[in-house]
């Protein structure tokens, strides 16, 4: 361990913030828990839970559940409990979790890589029907959330998941959530690096182990091999992204400390070229500086993003390499910005002769229903394989030529395109009100209804360039609101004949690194710029249409919203 006057060393353009009071940082303050959700997590940590739900809750009922284990030890192992239907998005902040929660759960199937087989998608898709109501969402972290979950049903459903190698374990709570991978890891053309090897290390020695499952808040990691950069790994609190290094050769560039909720920071490069056989062992090294030194006083001051930013880059990489890796890492370059979208819509050709198609759903609903039926029409034209990824799509793969137009016509009919809309596209909208108990609007049906507005509107109109729309039921931005170009922040406003109306507070220009886009930004606030849920459709297609009056050529829809006066973006 380091000594205090080490730990209190940082540039000096990033002071070590000021205060007498502990931050409950481990290796500095002790281990004394410092609010309520330290206390019970250090008394009987999350995964402890399990046992409980199999031999006590799912045979006595949901009224049997111990109220910590109800809310918080079970997100250890994917399951929340969901909003109670009818109740209004003014009553969000005022109620207590138990007037404002179901008894029912959400249920988050943990898919690393965005890895499965038809027979996986088949097994989730007959949970969904069997236990969840049909219901179906794909996350934009890689995952399948199911709804109308009981308690009963609980430990059949692990049984099953389990039987095809998929898992709920760790899909929520304070611990290493699921590992976003490259949709088309080992199959696309351009590929540098196949990261599956690396994801399925990380997942195997370190997901579901208590010497990681009591971490300060949730820890998340991306990595990728492509050069589209498609894991939107500037927002995840450590991230992996293949380069070529002039003199080592193939490897990764390392970044930390990004996520955005209330408190938006875009993660910062370390400087550091990781080669592939040491990846595994950097993420125990980030994930356990986040242990032991993570602030765990405040629950919303516990991410990484607020140690990095008191530490800054260089004296995170010190601490790194000294205390945890004991060996310095070598110097490397920035990965090089991509030239191709990073969600894979489209046909594509892949290493092997065969095709892969990305496909999108409107704005990640699914089913069950949907699921069996991909898995069927998978297999009908020889495939086993597809992919999940950060954007709420899907990527299928081994695709042969002959059944490229015949699968895509097949598909359309099922609800998934593979050459949607440019908004269709590019929406993304989180679960919202009507699951969420944090959400105050409706977002999923709001983007649909958006969406398709917004196709019939501008069918006429030459969109030069895909403009993102996200779409978020609260400030927390699980829809990734202040990295879109369009983010739309969920909250009441005043309604025209009083009283209050769902709507959204505009962020505009934001974006991750991408065509057209060296590096990630924050999108802008305008002040007084909302609109309403009714009015969403109107608004987005007045400032596109100004969009491409006003833009000079080649301009990106976010370098015009952070150029363009406050009038023109009303």
């Amino acid at each position: 361990m380091v000594s205090p006057s080490q730990t209190e060393t940082a540039p000096p353009a990033r002071p070590q913030r000021q205060s007498s009071r502990p931050n409950g940082q481990w290796k500095v303050d002790g281990t004394a828990p410092l609010n309520g959700n330290e206390v019970w997590k250090q008394e009987d940590g999350g995964l402890n839970v399990r046992e409980r739900i199999e031999k006590i809750y799912s045979k006595q009922g949901f009224d049997s559940i111990d109220g910590t284990d109800l809310h918080g030890r079970m997100r250890w192992w994917g399951l929340y409990t969901q909003r109670k239907p009818g109740i209004d998005g003014g009553k969000t902040a005022t109620l207590e979790p138990h007037e404002l929660e179901d008894k029912y759960f959400m249920l988050r199937v943990r898919i690393d890589g965005g890895q499965l087989t038809t027979t996986q998608l088949r097994v989730i898709g007959e949970i969904s029907t069997e236990f969840g109501r049909d219901s179906a969402d794909l996350t934009d972290r890689q995952n399948i959330q199911l709804h109308w979950i009981r308690v009963e049903d609980v430990p059949e459903i692990w049984r099953r998941l389990e039987a095809v190698g998929l898992q709920t374990t760790e899909a929520c709570g304070d611990v290493p959530r699921v590992v976003l991978g490259s949709p088309v890891a080992g199959i696309a053309v351009d590929e540098l690096i196949d990261p599956t090897t690396v994801i399925n290390e990380i997942t195997a020695r370190y997901i579901g182990v208590p010497e990681l499952a009591n971490l300060p808040r949730k820890f998340k990691t991306a990595l990728t091999g492509h050069p589209s950069q498609d894991v939107v790994h500037e927002i995840n609190d450590v991230g992996f992204v293949a380069l070529r290094h002039p003199e080592l050769g193939l490897g990764y560039d390392l970044w930390v400390g990004g996520g955005l909720s209330a408190n938006p920071r875009l993660g910062e490069r370390l400087g550091a070229f990781v080669s592939p056989d040491r990846v595994a062992d950097v993420w125990l090294g980030v994930a356990s500086i986040f242990r032991d030194y993570g602030y765990r006083r405040l629950r919303n001051k516990a991410r990484l993003k607020f140690l990095l930013a008191d530490w800054g880059p260089e004296k995170f990489r010190r601490v790194l390499e000294d205390e945890y890796l004991h060996e310095a890492l070598p110097d490397g370059p920035p990965a090089p910005t991509p030239t191709q979208q990073g969600d894979h819509i489209g046909v594509h050709k892949q290493n092997d002769g065969r095709f892969y198609l990305g496909v999108t759903p409107f704005v990640g609903r699914v089913s069950g229903t949907i699921l069996t039926g991909l898995a069927d029409l998978l297999e009908q034209h020889g495939s086993t394989r597809l992919r999940t990824t950060p954007h709420q799509k899907l990527v299928l793969l081994d695709i042969v030529e002959t059944s490229v137009e015949p699968l895509i016509a097949a598909l359309d009919a099922l609800g998934l395109a593979a050459r949607p809309s440019l908004f269709r596209r590019s929406t993304i909208a989180c679960t919202g009100i009507e699951y969420c108990k944090l959400a105050i609007v409706e977002t999923k049906q709001t983007a649909t209804d958006a969406v398709l507005e917004l196709e019939k509107r501008l069918a006429g109109i030459d969109v030069p360039q895909p403009i993102s729309l996200h779409v978020n039921g609260c400030p927390n931005s699980c829809a990734r609101i202040q990295t879109a170009d369009i983010g739309l922040k969920g909250q009441l406003l005043p309604g025209a004949e009083g009283g209050q109306v769902p709507g959204f507070q505009v962020h505009l220009g934001g974006g991750l690194a991408s065509v057209g886009r060296d590096e990630a930004g924050l999108g802008r606030t305008v002040r007084g710029l909302k609109v309403t849920a009714d009015d969403l459709a109107d608004y987005v297609e007045r400032i596109v249409v100004r969009f491409i009056a006003d833009r000079t050529a080649n301009e990106t829809f976010a370098e015009w919203a952070h150029r363009a006066d406050e009038e023109a973006l009303q």
